[in-house]
């Protein structure tokens, strides 16, 4: 099968010009990764060019130990994957031990992957062990209305939880688990993986102050819509403080336990304090 008529490879290339055309991806903003399936593999494997040298991931992930990933190129514009995929999208493989990585597709004019690959790749080991390998999709975007809560709300998963699942009754049903904060710090290297894997122990959802926001899903379309209803959510709070700095009326903690019933989600206590 040609490489870009695979079903993998075009619902990568939907969600990253979904995303673009969202407002999220600024010049060469965020970034986006794929975990292939076996089947996957096999079926473009054929096409794929010859095995070339390794290349230091600058992490050890050996739970992804010889696993192919389709990842965004570093410095590449999501506006343009849709034009022109083999300039702006590599397909990896990782050697035996998880600790080096060679381009087996894409990137034909050169770079690499997307600099964010340790959190990346970090994020995908940490989600496939929780998950029993079900979430494969990792995506980072910028998206505006979160970042802008992050200058006026306190930085804890409580607060940016409650007050996210409080804009809209669908929140605490799509993201029951919360959503976990981090304060700022250097994208791109070891220190916020490391930070952003070990919320992706009890999360689905990242935030980085100032930045944007991080999540993991089983496919393209969870993945896609968990980070639009989170940034939807956002868009209204902002809306709601811009009106008004208290609230006449909202979803009460007793309303939240309800959902919990007819949706059969479980709503940790901890985010249902009275305030």
């Amino acid at each position: 099968m040609r490489i870009l008529e695979s079903k993998f490879v075009q619902g990568f290339i939907k969600m990253a010009d979904d995303g673009y055309k969202q407002g999220w991806h600024e010049r060469n903003g965020g970034n986006l990764s794929y975990r292939l399936k076996e089947s996957e593999v096999e079926s473009i494997r054929a096409r794929l060019n010859a095995p070339g040298d390794w290349t230091p991931i600058g992490t050890s992930v050996p739970g992804l130990a010889g696993e192919f990933f389709m990842v965004t190129g570093t410095g590449k514009y999501f506006r343009n994957i849709s034009v022109d995929p083999e300039v702006c999208v590599a397909i990896i493989e990782l050697d035996d031990i998880g600790e080096n990585y060679r381009i087996r597709w894409g990137l034909v004019e050169g770079g690499g992957p997307t600099s964010e690959l340790p959190t990346h790749l970090m994020n995908h080991e940490v989600k496939k062990r929780v998950t029993g390998g079900r979430h494969r999709v990792i995506y980072h975007a910028h998206t505006t209305n979160t970042i802008a809560l992050t200058f006026v709300l306190p930085l804890t998963d409580e607060v940016f939880t409650r007050e996210l699942w409080e804009m809209a009754t669908e929140c605490p049903v799509v993201f029951p688990e919360g959503v976990g904060v981090i304060g700022w710090m250097v994208p791109g290297g070891r220190d916020i993986a490391i930070e952003t894997s070990k919320l992706m122990e009890k999360y689905n959802v990242a935030i980085w102050a100032h930045h944007g926001m991080f999540c993991s899903g089983e496919d393209f379309d969870l993945t896609f819509g968990l980070m639009h209803t989170v940034e939807k959510s956002a868009e209204i709070l902002i809306k709601v403080l811009s009106m008004s700095p208290t609230k006449l009326q909202t979803i009460t903690p007793d309303n939240f336990r309800s959902l919990e019933k007819d949706f059969h989600v479980e709503l940790p206590e901890r985010f249902l304090y009275e305030k």
